[in-house]
């Protein structure tokens, strides 16, 4: 699924730290025209990318390209993560010399999440530079609940100082790629098993699939299909069909100025008020009446 970021032109990016605690999770698989670059805070962040798990903990430094479709999966409970992206006029505008050739591209030459670990002192400088041009940039907490670029219709990133942020992002962009030069890939990949691949395809067009059983169309039996799914992406199944169907909710109910909140736990495929209520307490600490 190809994602609009809905970039206004006076910026050539974007920058937020992302905390399980308060951004809601949206675990469709996407990508977008701008490169994406990742530092993780705290806690683990797991991604599917091309069939392959990727679980990243502190201090990894990750990338995804424009043509790279990725999804993320799960979040510790303490996950805090930095998430920058840059639009392709403005890495052309960065990027003259060979050295840095390589951010242009749409896609790796090589399959995978390129990504490096950083030492202690380089991620304590990079996490530096970013927390200054946050520093003057919007409310984390509208950011979480926007999932940074905007789940609701109306909203759009901005920044009290667009030439500042601007000028921050090319420098981060060029650091970055330099640390990343500096060493290899740090987290191996694990190859999903063809019926977990298409269990988590069904579980993100779950509404269009009501006539299709989970189980047959990954052609295993229901009890095999969790025992695989848990551990090969790293959640148990009923979690990430739940995690799924919460972000479906925040987008029925920011996407509609009318709806209620039972309406749009319905929409997401919930099958009752109670099992919504149940979820979202478990995910946010508090019911939908003390966040909604």
């Amino acid at each position: 699924m190809l994602e609009d970021l809905r970039l206004a032109p006076p910026y050539d990016g974007f920058l937020f730290l992302a905390e399980s605690v308060r951004n809601p999770p949206v675990l469709r698989p996407h990508h977008h025209a701008e490169l994406e670059l990742n530092l993780v805070a705290a806690g683990e962040i797991t991604y599917v990318v091309e069939g392959q798990r990727y679980t990243f903990g502190k201090g990894t430094l990750l990338w995804m390209f424009s043509s790279q479709e990725h999804q993320l999966v799960d979040r510790t409970s303490d996950a805090a993560y930095y998430v920058a992206v840059f639009k392709p006029d403005m890495i052309h505008r960065a990027c003259h010399g060979e050295r840095y050739a390589k951010l242009k591209r749409n896609e790796l030459s090589e399959k995978g999440v390129l990504n490096v670990q950083l030492s202690a002192s380089d991620f304590d400088l990079l996490r530096l530079e970013m927390d200054r041009l946050i520093a003057d940039g919007m409310d984390l907490d509208l950011l979480n609940r926007e999932a940074g670029f905007g789940l609701s219709r109306d909203f759009r990133f901005r920044h009290s100082d667009p030439d500042w942020l601007n000028a921050g992002l090319r420098h981060l962009l060029l650091s970055a790629w330099r640390l990343q030069q500096s060493g290899g890939s740090a987290y191996p990949e694990v190859v999903l098993h063809r019926a977990v691949r298409r269990a988590l395809d069904w579980i993100d067009r779950e509404q269009e699939m009501e006539k299709e059983s989970l189980p047959r169309y990954c052609g295993v039996s229901h009890s095999y299909l969790s025992r695989l799914f848990h551990q090969q992406v790293g959640v148990p199944l009923s979690r990430y069909r739940n995690s799924a169907r919460l972000g479906r909710f925040w987008e029925a109910y920011r996407r509609r100025d009318t709806i209620t909140v039972m309406e749009a736990a319905f929409e997401a495929g919930f099958g009752s008020y109670a099992q919504f209520f149940r979820v979202f307490s478990q995910a946010y600490g508090s019911g939908p009446r003390a966040l909604l």
